[in-house]
């Protein structure tokens, strides 16, 4: 399980890596600021807690710049420019993967000490023992299928990874990754290849029965019709998944944000103690809410992910 985590967060963080900055420059204190696009756009620019109550208790830090860019040519759109620079966002993936690092290992180590000694985990390490064995059981391998073993790890960190990422969001000057669809589509092209390569891997020469339909059950005069109209079908069913994936990701972690941020902004439009007291309780319900999405969302991406795979390694049958 180590190994796959650190895989996967090398190469999501490596993938993520080029998204793109969105410049913006401290706003004068005298004017009116947006308190809603910043927390869910990426950026150059980094909040810290600060004791100056004249700032708002926060502190803006530049990102370093400079790093290596290159441009990938593309046929019809031309030239892409990346740029290798950190961003707000690159910088939460930073986050997640050295705590997610720092809790799983030392929960693992605690796990064996208390194995060593004859004892069942306790604390940390038993609740993440329990999270850990109820996905494998009881989401992963029943529906990923027969020896399906080989894929609990990539998706328990899956799991871990959207699960830590959708938390750090809800903590004041942290920021929402997986409320920028760069940082989903990452994760969803991921698990698109580990679907495919898990249809080649099962289905072999029949794999390519996935991508052309041909019903070996109808007479040739039906088959060939049919074909030409459900093959593009199927081409596009393979798509669709991944994009399903990360639309349903984004949209949810950016739409509670936003619904958060503005009920909060009403406070200050109304400026008013009387107003304040409404929309402060259903910023807070909202929060509540929130919560749960976050382990919904990580949970939906993990069980979505784990029935694509059982699908296509079944789809022989």
């Amino acid at each position: 399980m180590k190994s796959g985590f650190l895989a996967f967060a090398l190469a999501a963080l490596a993938a993520a890596a080029p998204l793109a900055a969105q410049e913006h420059a401290p706003a004068p204190t005298a004017e009116k600021t947006d308190i809603i696009t910043p927390h869910i756009t990426d950026g150059k620019h980094l909040e810290l807690p600060s004791l100056n109550a004249a700032h708002g208790f926060a502190k803006e830090v530049t990102l370093p710049s400079g790093w290596p860019s290159f441009d990938i040519p593309l046929p019809v759109l031309g030239p892409f420019h990346v740029d290798t620079s950190p961003t707000k966002l690159v910088v939460m993936l930073w986050v997640v993967a050295a705590l997610l690092t720092a809790i799983l290992v030392s929960a693992a180590r605690a796990h064996q000490r208390r194995a060593a000694q004859g004892l069942p985990p306790k604390g940390l390490a038993g609740g993440i023992e329990a999270m850990v064995l109820y996905m494998r059981n009881e989401v992963i391998l029943p529906n990923v299928g027969h020896h399906g073993e080989g894929f609990v790890p990539y998706l328990l960190t899956i799991f871990f990874f959207i699960l830590t990422a959708n938390l750090l969001g809800l903590i004041p000057y942290m920021a929402t990754a997986t409320g920028n669809i760069a940082v989903t589509a990452t994760l969803a092209i991921m698990t698109f290849i580990v679907i495919e390569v898990a249809g080649m891997r099962a289905l072999g020469k029949g794999y390519i029965n996935t991508i052309i339909f041909w019903p070996h059950d109808m007479p040739l005069m039906m088959r060939i019709p049919m074909s030409i109209i459900l093959s593009p079908v199927e081409l596009i069913s393979k798509f669709t998944k991944p994009f399903a994936l990360a639309i349903r990701l984004f949209a949810n972690m950016t739409a509670g944000h936003i619904v958060v941020l503005a009920l909060i902004g009403l406070i200050f439009t109304f400026q008013s103690y009387v107003v304040a007291p409404a929309p402060l309780a259903m910023a807070v319900a909202i929060m509540l809410l929130e919560l749960m999405v976050a382990f919904l969302q990580a949970f939906i991406f993990t069980l979505l992910s784990s029935v694509f795979i059982g699908l296509v390694r079944e789809s022989h049958h």
